[in-house]
C-alpha cells in the first residue's frame, strides 16, 4: 500500500472504531500522522509540522529519539513484561535514575502507568499516613482523569465526574486575574496564602490529609507561583500536620529548564507525582517519588495499592535511556537557554507589539500567551476567535497547544533557536490577523 492509501485507511478505521477523549465524536476530523522526528511531525500526505505542543506537553526529548527507541527495542528482546512483584534490572535502574535528580530525602519510587494514577496513589498514600480524608487543591488545576485525580482537578472536567469524596478547592495565585484584588506579586502571594490557610482552618485541619498542587499550573494557564508562595504552603502544611504533594507530571523532567520545577522554589514536598517527560511518553509510565518519612510508614504496614503494569520493563528502559540522553546531551540546559535567551525576549517582543497579548508568563520551554479582546478590561479573546487562531497556526504548519484564551508555547526541550524563531514569526503573523479582525 502507498502512504496515501495507508493514511486513508487510518482515517477510516479511526472514524469507524476509535472513541476519542474529551470530544463530541460526530464533529471530529483528526489529522492523520505517519511519523515524527525531533520537533517535527509528518502527516500521511507528507506535510510536516513544527510541533510546539509537544503533543500533550510530554515529548520533552522530542520524537523518535534514537537512543530511546533503541533501548525499547533491546529490552523487548530480553523481557517484554513481568509482574511488579519481581526485581528486574530496568526497573531498579529507572528508579535510581529518577531519585538521582530528586531532592535530598527521597529514595523510593512507586511506578504507575501515567500521571493520573500517580496522583491517585499519592492521594492514597497521604490518606494512609495521616489517617485523614480531605485533599485541598486549586480550582485552576488538572490532575488527571481517574476517580480522585479528576475530582482534585479544578476545571470543568471535574463537574460531570464528581464521584470521589473529600475534595476541597481553593484559589491559587494568578496575578493577572487576581481573586484577591492584588496589585503586586507580593500582595498576591500573601493573600493567596491567607486564603489557603483560612480554607484549611474552616475545613478542620484534623480532617485534611494533604495539599495537592501542580508546582506550576499547566493546562490551567502556565501559572508560575510568585516567589515565596510554595515555601509558604509548606509552612502552612507543617503547621497543621498536613502533607504536601507536588504534581510535576507536566512540569517535570526539563520542561521548566530544571529537572523539576520545584528546583526553582524553596520547597521540598512529601510526595512528588511525575509522568510525561520522564520518558517523553514513548511507553506509558508515571510514578510517585516518596519521601523517606512517608516511605517508612509502610515498612510494617501494607500499602493498599498496586497496578499490573507498575514498572513495566519497556517503559523502564525508555526512562533510563531518556534520562541518560538528557544528561549526556544537556537537554535540560538547552531548555533553560531557550527560555532565558530566546522565548522570554521573543514573547515579550510580541506582547509589546500586539495589543491582543494581555500577559506573557513562563519558564524554560513552558510559556503562555494570554490573549485578550481588550487590554483595559482584560476580556478574554472569545472562543470563535481562538478557534481562528488555532486554524491559522495550523495553516502555517505549526502544531499549537491552544487552551481557552491562551496559546501555550511548549516545544520539546531539544528545540533549537532557529525553530523558535520560526514559531515566533508564525505567532506574529497570526496575531496580526487576529487584531485586524478585531
Amino acid at each position: 500500500m502507498t502512504a496515501q492509501s495507508d493514511g486513508q485507511l487510518a482515517y477510516e478505521l479511526d472514524r469507524a472504531h476509535v472513541f476519542h477523549s474529551w470530544s463530541a465524536q460526530a464533529t471530529l476530523d483528526p489529522m492523520v500522522v505517519a511519523t515524527a522526528a525531533g520537533c517535527e511531525v509528518e502527516l500521511a500526505d507528507g506535510t510536516r509540522y513544527l510541533d510546539f505542543s509537544s503533543q500533550l506537553v510530554n515529548t520533552n526529548i522530542g520524537h523518535q529519539h534514537p537512543r530511546v527507541t533503541a533501548a525499547i527495542a533491546e529490552q523487548a528482546q530480553v523481557l517484554t513484561t513481568i509482574a511488579p512483584s519481581y526485581a528486574v534490572l530496568p526497573r531498579g535502574r529507572a528508579a535510581a535514575a529518577i531519585v538521582a535528580h530528586a531532592p535530598a530525602g527521597f529514595a523510593k519510587v512507586f511506578f504507575t502507568n501515567g500521571g493520573a494514577d500517580a496522583n491517585e496513589n499519592a492521594i492514597r498514600m497521604a490518606r494512609q499516613v495521616t489517617g485523614r480524608d480531605k485533599i485541598l487543591s486549586f480550582y485552576r488545576s488538572y490532575h488527571g482523569n481517574t476517580g480522585s485525580a479528576v475530582v482534585a482537578t479544578g476545571d470543568w472536567r471535574r463537574v460531570p465526574n464528581e464521584y470521589a469524596r473529600g475534595h476541597v478547592h481553593v484559589f491559587g495565585p494568578y496575578l493577572y486575574r487576581s481573586e484577591f484584588w492584588a496589585a503586586t506579586p507580593e500582595q498576591e502571594c500573601e493573600r493567596a496564602l491567607q486564603h489557603l490557610e483560612r480554607v484549611l482552618q474552616s475545613e478542620g485541619p484534623s480532617s485534611v490529609a494533604a495539599i495537592l498542587l501542580e508546582t506550576i499550573v499547566g493546562t490551567g494557564g502556565i501559572l508560575v507561583p510568585p516567589a515565596g508562595y510554595l515555601a509558604g504552603v509548606r509552612e502552612i502544611a507543617d503547621r497543621y500536620g498536613v502533607l504536601l504533594i507536588l504534581d510535576e507530571v507536566m512540569a517535570g523532567f526539563g520542561r521548566t529548564g530544571t529537572w523539576f520545577a520545584l528546583d526553582q522554589h524553596d520547597v521540598v514536598p512529601d510526595l512528588i507525582s511525575f509522568a510525561k517527560g520522564v520518558n517523553s511518553g514513548y511507553v506509558p509510565a508515571g510514578g510517585v517519588l516518596i519521601s523517606d518519612a512517608v516511605a517508612a510508614h509502610f515498612d510494617d504496614k501494607v500499602f493498599p495499592g498496586g497496578l499490573t503494569y507498575s514498572g513495566h520493563p519497556l517503559a523502564m528502559a525508555a526512562i533510563v535511556a531518556t534520562i541518560g540522553a538528557m544528561e549526556d546531551e544537556k537537554i535540560v540546559e538547552n531548555a533553560a537557554h531557550i527560555g532565558v535567551d530566546v522565548l522570554a525576549p521573543g514573547l515579550a517582543d510580541l506582547a509589546e507589539r500586539h495589543v491582543s497579548v494581555g500577559d506573557v508568563r513562563g519558564t524554560g520551554v513552558f510559556w503562555a500567551l494570554e490573549l485578550v479582546a481588550d487590554r483595559t478590561t482584560r476580556a478574554p479573546l472569545p472562543p470563535a476567535a481562538m478557534a481562528g487562531v488555532k486554524s491559522e497556526l495550523l495553516a502555517r504548519r505549526l502544531l499549537p497547544f491552544v487552551q481557552d484564551n491562551r496559546i501555550h508555547v511548549v516545544p520539546p526541550c531539544i528545540v533549537t533557536d532557529e525553530q523558535v524563531a520560526t514559531a515566533l514569526a508564525v505567532y506574529d503573523e497570526v496575531l496580526t490577523l487576529v487584531e485586524a479582525a478585531l
